[in-house]
């Protein structure tokens, strides 16, 4: 279990503490408990939006993107053959 070390304080209105209050205990959990899960949450999706991909994983991007595509020798053999069909 990790020790909570650290305090956040917060100003609010008297009717957001109400509705928080209220949706903690609609929940079976306390203020700080809602309120931590919710603003983690959130901060968890902005996070994951805005993550930017890593400089050796995009490098190797752009240079697979350099190279020529690699036939895949079925279908290169398939490619060579003469054409049954034709269209008039």
């Amino acid at each position: 279990m990790t020790t909570k070390e650290k305090r956040l304080n917060f100003r609010t209105t008297e009717t957001v503490e109400a509705k928080l209050f209220a949706a903690a205990q609609a929940s079976n959990e306390s203020l700080t408990d809602f309120v931590l899960s919710a603003a983690s949450r959130r901060a968890d999706d902005v996070l994951a939006t805005r993550t930017p991909v890593p400089s050796d994983y995009f490098d190797h991007l752009l240079s697979a993107l350099d190279e020529p595509p690699v036939a895949i020798h079925s279908l290169a053999v398939v490619a060579k053959r003469e054409l049954r069909f034709t269209q008039r």
